[in-house]
């Protein structure tokens, strides 16, 4: 038995994707195609890069220039998208207090879509949730290697915070074992090193190997704000997937993928990816030069992977030298 997950990354639906969810609804944000995109899958799962709630206040953090906070609504939209599970193991959870936090768990599980990564406590922010999809147990744990400010403690919310610069630590692989065992996949959700970088950077390429070793079926990326290559175990960053960002004019963060994996209980046995263009606040399929430029990138960023990718109607699919 396989099942085909949908992988997206960086969703911001704070600031100005807020306004324009307030203004057009929630059906404003995502083209038709992409909606028909996501419904191949079989379950979904993303990183939700913003608190939802209409209450908090900004988190007293010196030097942070942004907050991010969607309204209520926003639920809605990830749920009429086919959003089952997000990450919330991120620098912007915590953007506007505990108690905005505790709005966003509460709000996607009204919804039921399952959130990982962060909560009121740290046990809680650890915990993995488990998705049982055409009778596969697919279980996630989210984690992040930056803005220690919000890491969870015993009686503290917050975020599932691993400093990975010096190696996975113990509780992270100790908790992926014990989640391979008890599940047929595991998906580790990793939002780990800078910004705008081109490709993962050094402690990021170490981290992923161990994780892996410690039974992650599949180890998805995000923070970079650009995609970047990937393994057949290892997505080291799915980009960014809705935002009101300003766009880098050679890294492109206007233009992403939509990840659809293809696993069984042993192993990933396909990576496809959908060309995306991000325009402000909304995201649709690329077409012409964007489709061209996704393309021609994803190539040259996964070749030292040993990655090669072709593309058949419009799609991006990766295969290895031992032909799969």
């Amino acid at each position: 038995m396989a099942v085909k997950l949908a992988l997206a990354g960086d969703t911001m639906l704070g600031r100005g994707v807020a306004e324009w969810l307030t203004r057009y609804g929630p059906g404003a944000l995502f083209a038709s195609e992409l909606r028909e995109a996501v419904a191949e899958a079989d379950a979904f799962v993303l990183n939700l890069e913003c608190c939802v709630s209409d209450r908090g206040r900004p988190a007293p953090v010196t030097g942070k220039p942004f907050y991010f906070r969607a309204p209520p609504s926003a639920v809605r939209a990830l749920s009429e998208l086919g959003v089952d599970a997000v990450s919330l193991a991120n620098n912007h959870a915590l953007d506007f207090g505990p108690t905005a936090l505790a709005d966003t768990r509460e709000l996607l599980a009204a919804a039921g879509i399952q959130a990982v990564g962060a909560g009121a406590t740290e046990e809680q922010a650890r915990a993995p949730v488990v998705l049982t999809v055409r009778g596969l147990r697919i279980g996630l744990l989210g984690v992040v290697d930056h803005a220690e400010e919000f890491a969870a403690g015993p009686d503290r919310p917050g975020t599932a915070y691993a400093d990975l610069t010096g190696g996975v630590p113990s509780w992270l692989t100790a908790a992926v074992r014990e989640l391979r065992r008890r599940t047929d996949i595991t998906l580790v959700a990793a939002h780990w090193g800078p910004n705008m970088v081109g490709h993962p950077v050094r402690h990021v390429r170490r981290a992923a190997p161990e994780l892996t070793a410690a039974g992650a079926t599949l180890v998805v990326g995000h923070s970079a704000h650009v995609f970047h290559g990937f393994t057949r175990q290892v997505l080291f960053d799915l980009g960014d997937f809705i935002d009101d960002y300003a766009v880098h004019p050679q890294l492109r963060n206007d233009l992403g993928l939509l990840f659809l994996v293809t696993l069984d209980a042993d192993t990933v046995r396909r990576v496809e990816a959908v060309p995306l263009t991000l325009k402000y606040c909304h995201t649709r399929l690329a077409h012409g030069g964007d489709h061209a430029w996704i393309g021609d990138r994803l190539r040259r960023v996964c070749a030292p992977f040993g990655t090669e990718i072709t593309e058949r109607d419009g799609r991006l699919t990766a295969s290895w030298a031992d032909g799969s």
